[in-house]
C-alpha cells in the first residue's frame, strides 16, 4: 500500500485561530505552512520515464510549489495494470531542494520487453499515471517503434506535434537537442514566458518549469520512455566546450547542466559534477534494443573544440577553407577525442542496425558551388562541416568495418532532411556508407526555403530538405527494413492542428541509402 504522508487536519476553529495568530506574527509553524500548501499542485510538471533497460528504466518527477521542506520522501509504484492492482515494484526516494526536488527512481529486476504503469505520491498528493516499458531481452528480435524530435522553442509555436506523437504507439522518443531555449521571448511571441536570458540556476529552473507545464508535452512524456541529447540552446547559442563568448561562462554552463539533469528522466549515473569547471555530465552512451539495434547517443557540445574562424562576435557563420585554414586541422574534434575513441569501440557488428543519434546534419551541406574549387566552397562552421577531418574519421570507421545498417539521426536545422552519407562528398558516385534523417523542429521557426532550394543543387547527396513545416519523424524498425515517415503539423500556431505525412522513406537492411516509399 502507498503510505499517505498527509498531516492530521486540525478542527476548523482551531485552524482559524492558529492561522490568524501566525499571520499576525508574520510567521507560521512548519506543519501549518504545509497544511496551507495542501492545495498547491505538487506534480505540476508531470511525470516522465527514460533509458529503458531489459530489467528497468528511469522514473522521473519533480515536486513543485511553495513551502517544500529541504527533503521530502516520495513514494513510487510500478504496476502491470493501469489500475495498480498488480504492483510489481515500489520504493521511496528522497526529493532534495539542492536538486530542485527532482526524483530519478531506477527500479530493477523487471521483466524484459513489456509495458508498465507508474505513479508517485508525496505530501498527500498523487501524480498522474505514466506508461513506460523495458527494453527487449538481449536475444530478442523485437521491432522498435520510435520518434525523433528536436527544437521545441516555447514562445514561437504550440506543441500540436507532441499531441499527435503521444497518441502513436511509440516504444521510444529520441530527443536530439534544444529541449529549452535560453533566449527571452520574442516581441511577436505566441506564448510569452517569464524571464529574460536564462543564466542562473534559478533562471533555468523557471524556464524548464514553463515548458513542462504544457499539457501536450506532459502527455508525450507520460506515454513512453525517452532518451535525450542536448545541443546548444540548453546552455547558450553556438557554445563549444567551455567557450560561450562571455565572462563567467563556466559557471553558467554548470548551472545549465544541473538544471538539465534535474528536469529530465536521466539516470543517477548522469548526475552532473559541480566540482569540475563548467560541470560535467556524462551524456553519451550506447543502448541496445534487444538483438535488433544499437542506439548510440552522442554529445556534440560538452567536449567540442572551439569554432573555426568564428564571426566578429564569436558566433557561428559561413566560411571556406580558403579563408579559414583551421577547417583542415585534424586536431580539432566535434565530439572530443575521448568520445571519438569511445564511438570507434562502440559500433555493433552483430546487430543488423546501428542508429547514430546526434544533433545535426552529418552530411556535407555546401552553400556555394564546390566545382569552383573545394577551398572556395562556403560551409557553416558550427556543424560537422566545420570539423570535416573529424567527420572523415567517423566515416572511415564505418567504411572499414562495413558496418551493417548504419543510420544517422539528427535535428537542429528546423527542417526535414534526407541524405545519403557518402564516402566522398565531392564524388556523387562514391559509396553510400549510411542513410541520414534529420527531423524538423517541434515548434522553432524554419529557414527560408528558397535559400535552401538554391543550395540543394550543390548537394546531390541530399534527397530532400524542407524547412516550412514543424513536426517530427516517425520510425518503424525491424530486422529487414527501417520505415521513416516525415510528419508535419498544418499550423504551428494551433495546438489542435492536424498532422499529415510529408514523405515516406525506406532503408533496406544491408543496403545503405534511403528509398522513397
Amino acid at each position: 500500500m502507498t503510505t499517505d504522508h498527509r498531516l492530521p487536519t486540525p478542527t476548523q476553529p482551531r485552524r482559524r485561530a492558529l492561522l490568524a495568530a501566525a499571520l499576525a506574527a508574520g510567521t507560521a509553524p512548519a506543519w501549518l505552512r504545509h497544511a496551507r500548501a495542501g492545495d498547491t499542485p505538487r506534480f505540476e510538471q508531470g511525470v516522465a520515464s527514460g533509458y529503458p533497460r531489459p530489467d528497468g528504466m528511469v522514473l522521473w518527477t519533480r515536486l513543485t510549489g511553495e513551502g517544500l521542506p529541504e527533503r521530502v520522501p516520495v513514494q513510487w509504484e510500478l504496476a502491470q495494470d493501469e489500475g495498480f492492482a498488480h504492483v510489481v515494484a515500489r520504493g521511496t526516494d528522497m526529493a532534495e531542494a539542492a536538486w530542485a526536488h527532482s526524483i530519478h527512481a531506477e527500479p530493477r529486476g523487471l521483466a524484459p520487453g513489456r509495458w508498465y504503469f507508474y505513479r508517485f505520491t508525496a505530501l498527500g498528493q498523487r501524480s498522474r499515471t505514466g506508461r513506460t516499458r523495458t527494453a527487449p531481452a538481449p536475444d530478442a528480435m523485437e521491432p522498435l517503434q520510435f520518434a525523433i524530435a528536436s527544437c521545441q522553442r516555447y514562445d514561437t509555436g504550440r506543441y500540436a506535434a507532441w499531441a499527435h506523437a503521444a497518441r502513436e504507439a511509440l516504444d521510444l522518443v529520441l530527443f536530439l537537442g534544444d529541449y529549452v531555449y535560453e533566449y527571452p521571448w520574442l516581441p511577436w511571441a505566441l506564448r510569452p514566458h517569464p524571464g529574460g536570458y536564462a543564466r542562473s540556476l534559478d533562471d533555468w529552473r523557471t524556464r524548464y518549469a514553463t515548458y513542462q507545464r504544457d499539457s501536450q508535452l506532459q502527455d508525450v512524456h507520460a506515454a513512453c520512455p525517452w532518451m535525450l541529447i542536448w545541443d546548444d540552446h540548453e546552455v547558450a547559442n553556438d557554445y563549444t566546450g567551455l567557450n560561450g563568448g562571455e565572462r563567467g561562462f563556466a559557471a553558467r554552463r554548470a548551472d545549465a547542466y544541473q538544471a538539465y539533469w534535474e528536469h529530465l528522466p536521466l539516470p543517477q549515473a548522469m548526475r552532473p559534477r559541480r566540482d569540475v569547471p563548467g560541470g560535467a555530465l556524462p551524456l553519451h552512451g550506447a543502448h541496445d534494443w534487444g538483438a535488433l539495434a544499437r542506439v548510440l547517443m552522442l554529445d556534440g557540445r560538452q567536449h567540442r573544440d572551439t569554432l573555426a574562424c568564428p564571426t566578429w562576435n564569436g558566433g557561428a557563420g559561413r566560411t571556406s577553407r580558403r579563408d579559414c585554414s583551421a577547417l583542415d586541422d585534424p586536431r580539432r574534434s566535434f565530439l572530443g577525442m575521448a568520445q571519438e575513441a569511445w564511438l570507434a569501440r562502440s559500433w555493433d557488428m552483430e546487430r543488423p542496425w546501428n542508429l547514430l543519434a546526434q544533433t545535426t546534419l552529418l552530411s556535407r551541406f555546401a552553400w556555394s558551388d564546390p566545382t569552383g574549387g573545394p577551398e572556395r566552397m562556403a560551409v557553416w562552421n558550427d556543424g560537422w562541416d566545420g570539423y570535416a577531418p573529424a567527420r572523415a574519421r567517423l566515416l572511415s570507421g564505418i567504411a572499414a568495418r562495413r558496418l551493417p545498417g548504419a543510420v544517422v539521426l539528427g535535428g537542429d536545422l528546423h527542417g526535414h532532411y534526407v541524405a545519403d552519407v557518402k564516402a566522398d562528398f565531392d564524388d556523387p558516385r562514391s559509396a553510400t556508407l549510411a542513410s541520414e534523417f534529420v527531423t524538423t523542429s517541434i515548434s522553432s521557426p524554419g529557414k527560408d526555403q528558397e535559400r535552401i532550394d538554391t543550395a540543394l543543387r550543390f548537394n546531390p547527396h541530399i534527397q530532400l530538405a524542407r524547412t516550412q513545416r514543424r513536426g517530427y519523424v516517425r520510425g518503424q524498425l525491424d530486422a529487414r527494413r527501417l520505415q521513416m515517415r516525415l510528419m508535419d503539423v498544418q499550423d504551428f500556431a494551433d495546438a489542435a492542428s492536424p498532422l499529415a505525412v510529408h514523405a515516406r522513406y525506406v532503408v533496406e537492411s544491408g543496403r545503405p541509402g534511403a528509398q522513397r516509399d
